[in-house]
């Protein structure tokens, strides 16, 4: 850092005159950034650049992610007080409570439109700027609009940090909003002490649609599109109890958008819509039922779980802001004897960029299951809703607990004591072309022979020779981040006389389209093969 004496001096002592640094009136002169980092801000001197393969950025914030968020009851106290308004043309807004607002310029044209702002949930900064993006775009996909334009909002310590920091964060953000085609069209910032980053993001809606997505009825079934845990597992990190395959599966998870699992909603005819953010599942529903009074049913065991994220709750790892969404959501859940304390507070977790939380008519559930795999997501069936009760939400052990009701759409998430939820062995696995069915044939059976046949084919040589082709599947692999498929490959690479060096150049080429989430699997597969492989 190159230091201007004379300017220092010159600024110094005008502040020592006054008794106030200028820069920040509550602190004498000499302050403490100048006693701790020997920079003068006021005189215009900024930090050297750091390493930022080194840096992390949730050691500098109190709460990771959408955890840094007010209560929802304190935040619900103060809102209840502001005057209604009465504007005809919002079609959906504040009183609401729904994910974003609807505002209608015309018969065939209505905005949509949310806010969002949260620290960082992840040390890496353009890892963050994509997580952040993907969190504030999720308001409008579950509202069922079309994302146009982002506005950003950015708080960063520039005085005492690496501007390439802030930089990283906004690039990560625009990748992201590039991927959804949305323009950053401008925005605002301003010094803070912690770091902040969110978008104001406007959108239009077809009225069918937003109509259509405001009609949850009595037996539709609950479809949760991403595990949770994301709250939990952050929180480790910042305590210094970091899962590191949950961690990785969570990164991916909130980078991932929910564009495609709100078209696939739209194309099932889903009877309404939240995303769960914030105020954890418990809560997110909780404003959902309340508004149409309501009531539902949830089966602990059908929760998706990211890694370690049970295994969190259960040695007591709770953070901060589970206890504040428990607050918010009082007498208003009941649990059967017997839940899982752990599941309780999954569902109490403050999630960043969580699933779509879908309400949908069982005869259309099938539909919706097959539409959001043909995006390569998974729904899972965590519920239903019921008619409105003496308490909103009850949770149960599992859907079999149920006595009053049969599922007509078969559990696409078993239970954990199922067959069919044990994790299958590496070999079992899509990239695995010597799967094969049962003898008893079903239709869906005669597709996984043909399914075999095609891997068995596509790996073959041909005009392009078996390595080059595995160095391409590899790399599909990475992209999709299946742990089953990057095993199978991984070692199948190194079989066939391919060097690790050229699977490094293979990974950094699936890097180069799905961006850091991808890096991350990476990494953490290898990790996991060395660990595997170690004495």
């Amino acid at each position: 850092m190159k230091v201007d004496v004379a300017k220092r001096r010159q600024v110094m002592e005008r502040s020592q005159a006054l008794g106030h640094c200028i820069c920040n009136p509550r602190q004498p002169c000499p302050c403490d950034i100048f006693r701790s980092q020997g920079i003068c801000p006021c005189a215009g001197e900024r930090p050297d650049p750091v390493d930022l393969s080194q840096f992390k950025l949730t050691d500098h914030v109190r709460n990771a992610g959408c955890a840094s968020k007010i209560a929802p009851g304190d935040l619900e106290a103060v809102l209840a007080r502001l005057p209604a308004v009465t504007d005809p043309a919002v079609v959906s807004g504040l009183a609401a409570g729904d994910d974003a607002a609807i505002y209608r310029i015309s018969e065939h044209l209505h905005l949509v439109q949310t806010v969002d702002v949260f620290t960082p949930c992840v040390d890496d900064p353009f890892l963050f700027g994509r997580i952040c993006a993907a969190n504030c775009l999720s308001d409008i996909y579950a509202m069922g609009g079309i994302p146009r334009t982002a506005l950003s909002i950015l708080c960063f310590p520039s005085e005492t940090l690496d501007g390439e920091i802030m930089y990283r964060m906004l690039a990560g953000a625009m990748a992201t909003l590039a991927e959804a085609s949305v323009s950053l069209i401008g925005g605002h910032s301003i010094k803070d002490e912690e770091i902040k980053l969110g978008f104001a993001i406007t959108g239009t809606i077809d009225a069918a649609v937003a109509a259509a997505l405001e009609r949850p009825q009595i037996g539709d079934l609950l479809v949760l599109t991403k595990a949770l845990g994301t709250g939990v597992l952050t929180f480790c990190q910042q305590i210094g109890r970091a899962h590191g395959a949950g961690l990785s599966a969570a990164a991916a998870s909130m980078a991932a958008l929910n564009k495609p699992a709100a078209e696939a909603m739209i194309a099932a005819g889903a009877s309404a819509c939240t995303d769960i953010t914030g105020f954890g599942l418990w809560a997110h529903l909780l404003r959902q039922l309340r508004s149409r009074k309501l009531s539902a049913q949830i089966w602990a065991s059908s929760l998706p779980a990211l890694p370690g994220s049970r295994e969190a709750f259960a040695q007591g790892i709770v953070p901060g802001a589970v206890e504040r969404n428990r607050e918010y959501v009082g007498d208003s859940l009941q649990v059967e004897s017997g839940v899982d304390e752990a599941l309780v507070n999954l569902g109490f977790d403050a999630q960043t960029s969580g699933g779509l939380l879908i309400a949908i008519a069982a005869s259309k559930a099938p539909r919706l299951i097959q539409e959001l795999a043909n995006r390569q997501l998974q729904g899972h069936i965590i519920g239903r809703i019921t008619a409105e009760g003496s308490t909103p939400i009850l949770v149960t052990r599992s859907a079999e607990s149920d006595g009053r009701i049969h599922l007509q759409v078969p559990p696409m998430n078993p239970t954990p004591n199922s067959e069919a939820s044990q994790t299958p062995p590496a070999s079992a696995c899509c990239c695995s072309p010597e799967i094969q069915p049962p003898e008893t044939a079903s239709t869906a059976d005669e597709a996984a022979r043909g399914f075999g046949a095609l891997m068995r084919a596509v790996q073959a040589g041909g005009a392009l020779n078996p390595k080059t082709k595995e160095l391409i599947l590899f790399s599909l692999v990475l992209l999709s981040r299946c742990e089953p498929c990057f095993a199978i490959h991984y070692r199948k690479a190194l079989e066939m006389g391919i060097t690790e060096s050229e699977l490094d150049e293979a990974a950094w080429c699936a890097v180069s389209m799905g961006g850091a989430p991808v890096r991350l699997f990476y990494q953490e597969g290898r990790k996991n093969i060395a660990t595997h492989q170690g004495p």
